[in-house]
């Protein structure tokens, strides 16, 4: 996929209507909720998901991250939250996203794929076909107790980079992400978006002076793209 013009910014992690407004209001094209995990930072309950999800605005995603991989658990969960993505941690089946996307018109299917190895751009350009978008994140899914996301580690962008230049779906950039790091990010990968849960938080809670200089980066990269 081409480089694009702007980056986005999703924020994860989302554990009040308050955070989701704060992130809003600070340019989030989309705010992460994450529903229950192996392992990792920001689970909370269905019904306080379905709370959030009612008041995002349009225009705005609400993404579910979910760790489930039967398609029935994932359609019910779906439903019960109602988001408007769905982001899938870990891997599923191909005829799976066919089954998801007739029971589901209208959702948008997201497919993490955790970068541990040259083996993740064959798995991207396998799943690609099947989803909206992909998120490129720096969990490791072989352990025994599954790591999904939010390790606060940043992957190796040049593989990253690859992916993004050979799938023709959006691809958003994980993993590691702070206000220190995501100009780096940003010009090595030209992400369609950006994710980011830990770089924006201070003892758990969405810190604003925190997400003020993650905003603040990004769009000084988007600025430079248009000079």
């Amino acid at each position: 996929m081409e480089p694009i013009s702007r980056s986005r910014v999703k924020i994860c992690c989302i554990a009040s209507v308050e955070e989701a407004w704060l992130a809003i209001r600070h340019g989030a094209s989309a705010v992460g909720l994450v529903s229950a995990m192996p392992s990792g930072p920001g689970p909370i309950p269905e019904d306080l998901i379905a709370k959030i999800a009612v008041t995002i605005p349009p225009g705005v995603a609400s993404f579910l991250l979910t760790s489930k991989q039967n398609v029935s658990e994932i359609i019910a969960q779906q439903r019960r939250c109602g988001t408007s993505v769905i982001q899938l941690c870990d891997r599923l089946n191909t005829d799976d996203y066919r089954e998801l996307r007739e029971a589901m018109p209208g959702i948008g299917l997201v497919q993490v794929v955790h970068i541990t190895g040259e083996g993740a751009l064959d798995e991207a350009c396998t799943v690609a076909p099947h989803v909206n978008g992909i998120l490129l994140d720096s969990g490791k899914p072989s352990l025994k107790i599954k790591e999904l996301g939010g390790t606060g580690r940043a992957h190796d962008w040049s593989v990253s980079k690859r992916i993004r230049e050979k799938v023709k779906v959006p691809v958003f950039l994980a993993g590691g992400l702070t206000a220190d790091n995501v100009i780096e990010g940003l010009r090595k990968v030209h992400p369609f978006g950006v994710d980011v849960c830990n770089g924006v938080r201070a003892e758990g809670k969405l810190d604003e002076s925190k997400l003020s200089a993650f905003f603040s980066a990004v769009s000084s990269y988007n600025q430079s793209l248009r000079s």
